[in-house]
This record gives structure tokens, C-alpha cells and sequence, in this order.
């Protein structure tokens, strides 16, 4: 069984706060500005994309939730010092070019910080994510994972 570790820099880590509460519901409930918490030459590493500075990271996120009639994070583990910061987490989301219903995604970001984000990677299965659910892609992966269960 999985348990956040709350350790006094996390507690009482506004920043990291923030963070949550921007992810926490991405569609609808931007309580906090993306320049809360980002540095202006932050860089971000995804399964998709490698980019720098804040402008595009801004881009980028508006352009992900373009089709997507819903995107929240679940908050499960953290592991935080004064600069680092490790936060498992799931994101429940639907994108209806992907499928039909909505779908949960597994992972972690990565931090870096001082008074900002400085360095953002989040880490995730993006077969999960969306080749699984393209129609013959996805049956080929599952014959594949099925076999190598077997073993």
C-alpha cells in the first residue's frame, strides 16, 4: 500500500503547494498562474517533448488540452528536500480522438527548484497513455504483453 511521504519540506513547501493545485484539475480550476510557479527559463521533459522558458511550456500545456474534455491529478507519493521533489501521481483524463471513455495514466514528475520550478520531467508509459487505444496498434500490444506474461 502506497502513502505520501510527508516530509517537513514538503509540508511546508508553498511552491510545491502550488504545484498541486495547478495539476489538480487542469481543465477547469487554474487557482494558481503558471508564472506562480515556473521559472521564466524553465525546461520541460515529457515522453513527447523536450522544450525550454516558460512561453512555450505554456504553449505546450494549452495545446495538450486542446481536445481533452478533462484532466485532473491525483496526488499519491511525494518525496521533497529544500530543492528536489518526486510526486507520484495519476492523471485521470478523456481525450475522445483516443477513446471513448475516460482513462488513468500513471507517473512521476521530476523537480527542481529554488524559488521556482526551475526543471520539470514528467516520466510515463506513453503506450498506456495512447498507442494501447489506437484500434490496430493496440491490439497488437496487447497480443505482445499477453505473450510476455506467459512467458
Amino acid at each position: 500500500m502506497m502513502t505520501t511521504v510527508n516530509t517537513t519540506t514538503e509540508r511546508h513547501n508553498p511552491l510545491i503547494e502550488d504545484f498541486k493545485r495547478f495539476y489538480r484539475d487542469m481543465k477547469y480550476g487554474k487557482a494558481v498562474d503558471i508564472s506562480d510557479i515556473y521559472a521564466d527559463n524553465v525546461i520541460f521533459v515529457d515522453p513527447i517533448h523536450k522544450l525550454q522558458g516558460l512561453d512555450n511550456l505554456s504553449a505546450y500545456l494549452d495545446h495538450s488540452l486542446e481536445n481533452v474534455t478533462e484532466c485532473r491529478f491525483e496526488f499519491l507519493d511525494i518525496i521533497a528536500s529544500d530543492s528536489i521533489a518526486y510526486i507520484k501521481w495519476r492523471m485521470h483524463y478523456h481525450h475522445p480522438k483516443i477513446s471513448a471513455q475516460p482513462q488513468t495514466l500513471k507517473g512521476i514528475s521530476h523537480l527542481h527548484f529554488d524559488q521556482k520550478i526551475t526543471f520539470h520531467e514528467d516520466v510515463y508509459d506513453m503506450g498506456s497513455m495512447v498507442y494501447e487505444h489506437l484500434p490496430i496498434i493496440g491490439r497488437i500490444i496487447g497480443y505482445i504483453k499477453r505473450r510476455i506474461a506467459r512467458g
